[in-house]
């Protein structure tokens, strides 16, 4: 048996040395660590582990069930955001940044084996279930998230349209968990949207940053424009978890004078350092033509105030950041989420990909937004929302430091339940419905024009 261990072993070293010389590794490490050898101890005993399974476990497992959990734990080991991406995780990807795909609408994160909300979709079932940022799913149907993948437990919530699933739920201030069935849907993103306030007062909300978000975003403020000037804009991107780089680059292109600084990036490969400016080298992809060229001029310099909240994360923090920086516009709301840093996705064979984190960003002044957040200009809580409530990314496990602010990182984790819930504790009954952001029910919206037109700010709780 010893033998058979050991043949098995020494074919995976070779096996896994082959792969990591294939893959380039020096390509995502710096030039000092290129040059050191491979850990052919550890290799060793990733090997005998491989080799002790495939003969001692009590049902045979396939060697690409070993493997693909290997690559899962090294990555989920790193940071909340690197993963592994199967086929079907990787399909979706690439779907959904086109602004369309199956779910629920929720964007996640793995906290302690448990999948806790980033933020829900607007206009999506998750949305208007009432889920909130900061829920704790703990149970899909009957069966326990405990265990699960990141990658698995999506795949539970993903499925067929007009199909239910009932989530469990732990939510901050609730004695009880709550249980909330949902009903799939096609998913299909309106990253951007408009409505005119009030003569003269624009409101744009940019629910997630898409392929198409820039262009969106250009249609909508010249629909604005239309019946004449305005005297100020409204850009919302409260709950917006984020999207892509470009997205967020152009749209602040938008509001910035050309060639300015909106975002850095830095990490240990030089193509992780990089300066992203106001220009169509970094908001454009191929050979497109520039959608801001059809802005009216006076965009540039409207009076604007940007709303944001804890469920503001990733590429809206990079808008939010740079026209703070800039001084482009006021900031209002509460702290966003704090997600400062950059995922890459490599593609591997077989049409999986790995999302791995490469860089931390920073605003153009320098600020490091990791697990820190924007700190609004000024602070308009939502009524009758608790804004510590929300998620962010400082109670994640393993989430990078902060490597311009030190305090930034001393914030303790929430506090996590027990594994196993107590079910006589559990109720059928629904969280209330949350306010449509852009109606005449928005607290912060109205503050925000107050602020435009020079009328006094109010607090309310």
């Amino acid at each position: 048996m010893k033998s058979k261990l050991q043949k098995a072993g020494l074919l995976l070293l070779g096996a896994l040395a082959g792969v990591m010389l294939s893959l380039n590794f020096s390509a995502v490490a710096d030039k000092e660590g290129a040059r050191a050898p491979l850990p052919v101890e550890e290799l060793r005993s990733f090997a005998e582990v491989f080799g002790a399974i495939k003969s001692n476990y009590v049902e045979p497992v396939e060697d690409k069930k070993l493997i693909a959990g290997a690559i899962n734990g090294m990555l989920a080991d790193l940071d909340p955001h690197s993963a592994y991406l199967d086929r079907d995780a990787f399909r979706e990807l690439q779907v959904g940044t086109q602004g369309e795909f199956g779910g629920l609408g929720i964007e996640v994160g793995m906290e302690d084996g448990f999948v806790k909300v980033v933020s829900p979709i607007e206009d999506t079932p998750a949305y208007r279930a009432g889920i909130k940022s900061g829920d704790l799913i703990i149970r899909l149907d009957e069966t326990p998230v405990k265990g699960m993948s990141l990658n698995d437990a999506v795949k539970r919530m993903r499925g067929k349209p007009k199909t239910s699933i009932k989530l469990t739920v732990l939510r901050k201030g609730e004695t009880k968990p709550l249980e909330i069935t949902l009903v799939r849907d096609v998913i299909k993103v309106q990253s951007v949207k408009s409505k005119m306030i009030e003569p003269g007062y624009g409101y744009l909300r940019v629910v997630q940053f898409q392929e198409r978000s820039g262009e969106n975003l250009v249609r909508h403020l010249n629909t604005l424009y239309k019946d004449g000037q305005l005297k100020g804009l409204v850009l919302d991107l409260r709950n917006d978890p984020g999207g892509l780089l470009n997205g967020a680059v152009g749209i602040s292109a938008a509001f910035l004078p050309p060639k300015s600084i909106v975002v850095t990036t830095d990490g240990r490969t030089e193509d992780a350092k990089r300066k992203y400016l106001a220009s169509t080298e970094d908001y454009l992809r191929g050979g497109s033509d520039d959608y801001l060229k059809n802005l009216p001029a006076a965009v540039k310099t409207v009076p604007m105030v940007v709303l944001v909240n804890g469920g503001s994360a990733s590429a809206s923090e990079i808008v939010a950041g740079a026209l703070q920086d800039h001084k482009r516009a006021l900031i209002m709301g509460t702290q966003t989420f704090g997600k400062g840093s950059v995922q890459t996705i490599m593609p591997l064979g077989n049409n999986t990909a790995i999302k791995l984190t490469t860089a931390r960003y920073y605003t153009p002044s320098g600020r490091s937004i990791q697990a820190k957040g924007i700190t609004p200009d000024i602070v308009v809580d939502e009524p009758g929302i608790d804004a510590h409530a929300f998620l962010r990314e400082a109670d994640l496990n393993k989430h990078l430091t902060n490597d311009k602010d030190t305090a930034a990182t001393s914030a303790k984790p929430a506090t996590q339940p027990s594994d196993k819930p107590k079910t006589e504790t559990e109720t059928d009954e629904a969280p209330a419905k949350p306010i449509e952001f852009g109606s005449d029910k928005d607290f912060q919206l109205t503050q925000a024009v107050n602020m435009l037109k020079g009328l006094q700010i109010m607090q309310r709780n």
